[in-house]
């Protein structure tokens, strides 16, 4: 029988996985941009710190809702930078439309929230899956357990919901 972790390894793991996250959702930023990985995890850890404990306890929630977090930090920062569109300042991600981040461009963090709740509106089981895997970070296997899917069922939901956002960017159409 292993032994449970203490809340310091915990702490530290958890904080660890978020930060490779943020540095992984965080590029080509400006010179001066504010918000580097550190502050990053920093915001969205104690965005988690304030939900109920039992939720520390299982990795594919906590990550579910670590996801939903670092979106939320991403977007709020952008906007209370009174980000322009089209890169006129706001954070910039690592673009969801590839499977692995290097050679991929980065995406305008508002452009990418418009689109996603543009998407919402069509599908939010799909917004679900993109926040798992893409600002979560979690495998397919990992999204599947968490959702109640199976994983052949997040692949395919994954890549219809890359296509729709790719798409909806690529045109930079608002969401009528």
């Amino acid at each position: 029988m292993t032994t449970p972790p203490s809340p310091e390894q915990l702490s530290r793991t958890i904080y660890d996985a978020l930060h490779s996250l943020a540095e992984r959702l965080l590029v080509e930023q400006r010179k001066d941009h504010t918000l580097q990985p550190t502050a990053l995890v920093h915001e969205a850890y104690l965005r988690l710190q304030r939900l109920d404990g039992e939720l520390w306890g299982e990795r594919g929630r906590f990550f579910a809702v670590a996801g939903k977090a670092m979106r939320s930090v991403l977007v709020d920062h952008a906007r209370r930078r009174g980000a322009q569109k089209r890169g006129g300042g706001a954070s910039a991600v690592q673009t969801v439309f590839e499977d692995t981040p290097s050679g991929s461009d980065p995406v305008d963090v508002l452009d990418l929230e418009e689109a996603l709740v543009d998407l919402e509106k069509i599908d939010e089981g799909l917004v679900r899956v993109v926040e798992l895997l893409f600002f979560a970070g979690l495998t397919a296997a990992e999204a599947a357990e968490v959702l109640g899917v199976s994983e052949r069922t997040v692949k395919r939901d994954w890549r219809t919901a890359r296509t729709w956002l790719k798409a909806r960017l690529d045109s930079g159409a608002s969401g009528t």
